[in-house]
């Protein structure tokens, strides 16, 4: 198989910001060596230039590849330094058991350094999590603790305060402490931030990332902000948590959050390794925007990144064009990878029920096209018919109601309910005309009308539509049809 690439929507390589004259630089002389160890290979993750979701956009936009970490995700950085931590403050010694509160990411990072270390490890995780996370975690030998997504940060359900309630009962356990451990943020000053300024060469102007704990858009602002304070460090936040309010009131105000999709960022509460002072800029965005851009740089850019960097580039999209400066660069944050979310942000399924996906318009003729192929296009009858004859009809096909055509025209309806009732109050009944005892006639649409349109004209007192193309009839579609329609979509 020959693949094509159609140079022409790709960058100029002539207009690229950033040399690569040297392909000895940097990350680009990893692994021509062997490793001791898994632990030697995180760190140093691609920098890779977005070429087809910025089309129109002028300003050039780097995206920070870290789901190339072996974990995953960002948080495979501050896995061993969280442990090591302890272990130089005499806290964790050798056969000790480490407890975290953690959205999937960080549990995974500090599983790989214990299973290297020989530690036990206890994670709590809110419910809202995806189980690709929960069976990855516990691939790696850990005890995962579910628990409610709705509740208080104070609440003893909460994940957070349930990792400390078993951190604190567990002999020889310590809590790594993501939330609080400043070994998070320095972690990103010693390596993200140095990583960063050397793969764009120092022309790095805006750095857009998100806070979770704030590890990573704290420790990448104080080193790039040490380098060139004029660098802009925006974080991004999800609609429902409370960190962009708080942010905009210097902390004085008092925002309530609100239930969110995307996983491992956005909080109801300002994390202790949050350094909101770093921060030049919050910008806020919907679930729906996170998850298109998540699939769209899938599709469209070969990165299989989950709803965290979605919600992330969508951002730094917006700042690109806002700023709308080819000598600009603006580098996003690719937290982790798509495959933990493939349940959720990359299943239409899930997506539709929780109305993140935009379903293209759909006709009537569509629902017709759904129906029983082996059943007649049409039962009817015409005014003579008898009703004996017209219940016999109903009863043979298995349908409730029919039209009364006169040729191609409606001229009324009858229903199994109606003529049954009729005639067992009667049984005379049974052997006068349909047009004697016949209803109100269905309305005619369009084929090409749409469904929602369609959907509003049925009723209890009007269950069914006759289906018009070129003025012949292509059918009947009833409630139940058009609701059967609905719930497949």
């Amino acid at each position: 198989m020959i693949l094509s690439v159609n140079t022409a929507e790709l960058p100029n390589p002539t207009s690229n910001p950033i040399s690569h004259d040297d392909d000895s630089a940097g990350g680009q002389a990893r692994h021509r060596r062997a490793y001791d160890n898994v632990l030697q290979t995180i760190g140093w993750t691609p920098l890779i230039r977005l070429s087809r979701v910025t089309r129109g956009i002028r300003t050039p936009v780097y995206a920070k590849a870290d789901f190339f970490n072996p974990g995953g995700s960002v948080k495979d950085r501050i896995g061993l330094p969280l442990i090591e931590s302890h272990e130089k403050a005499g806290r964790l010694k050798a056969g000790g058991t480490i407890v975290e509160a953690t959205s999937g990411n960080t549990g995974v990072g500090l599983a790989i350094a214990a299973a290297l270390k020989g530690y036990r490890c206890i994670f709590t995780m809110p419910d809202k999590m995806s189980q690709e996370k929960v069976r990855l975690l516990r691939a790696f030998g850990a005890e995962v603790i579910i628990t409610p997504t709705a509740v208080p940060s104070d609440h003893p359900q909460n994940y957070v305060m349930m990792a400390k309630r078993i951190a604190a009962e567990t002999p020889g356990a310590v809590l790594a402490g993501q939330f609080e451990n400043q070994a998070n943020p320095d972690a990103h000053v010693a390596t993200t931030g140095p990583e960063l300024w050397e793969q764009t060469e120092g022309k790095i102007t805006h750095f857009v990332a998100a806070a979770g704990t704030g590890g990573t858009v704290s420790g990448v602002g104080r080193f790039l902000k040490s380098k060139n304070p004029n660098i802009k460090i925006i974080a991004a936040d999800p609609q429902g948590s409370v960190l962009a309010e708080l942010w905009r009131t210097n902390g004085d105000g008092h925002p309530t959050g609100a239930p969110y999709k995307v996983e491992g960022i956005g909080q109801d509460c300002v994390p202790h390794t949050l350094d909101m002072s770093v921060i030049d800029e919050f910008m806020t965005v919907g679930d729906k925007e996170a998850f298109a851009m998540a699939r769209r740089l899938t599709r469209e850019e070969g990165l299989f990144v989950g709803g965290s960097a979605g919600l992330i580039a969508h951002a730094a999209m917006h700042v690109a064009r806002r700023m709308d400066d080819p000598n600009a660069l603006v580098v996003t944050f690719l937290c982790d990878t798509g495959e933990r979310y493939l349940s959720k942000v990359f299943n239409d399924e899930w997506m539709r029920e929780n109305q993140m996906l935009d379903t293209s318009p759909s006709n009537i003729e569509n629902v017709l096209g759904r129906k029983d192929a082996s059943a007649p296009t049409i039962v009817s009858v015409t005014t003579g018919t008898t009703v004996r004859q017209a219940i016999r009809l109903m009863v043979l096909h298995n349908v409730s109601q029919v039209p009364v055509l006169d040729g191609a025209v409606c001229v009324g309806s009858v229903t199994e309910s109606h003529l049954s009732s009729q005639s067992l109050s009667d049984p005379k009944a049974l052997d006068l005309s349909v047009g004697d005892v016949m209803e109100a006639p269905f309305p005619t649409v369009e084929a090409g009308q749409s469904v929602e349109s369609v959907a509003k004209l049925l009723s209890k007192s009007n269950r069914a539509v006759l289906v018009k193309r070129d003025n012949m009839v292509q059918g009947i579609v009833t409630r139940f049809d058009v609701l059967e329609y609905l719930m497949a979509r």
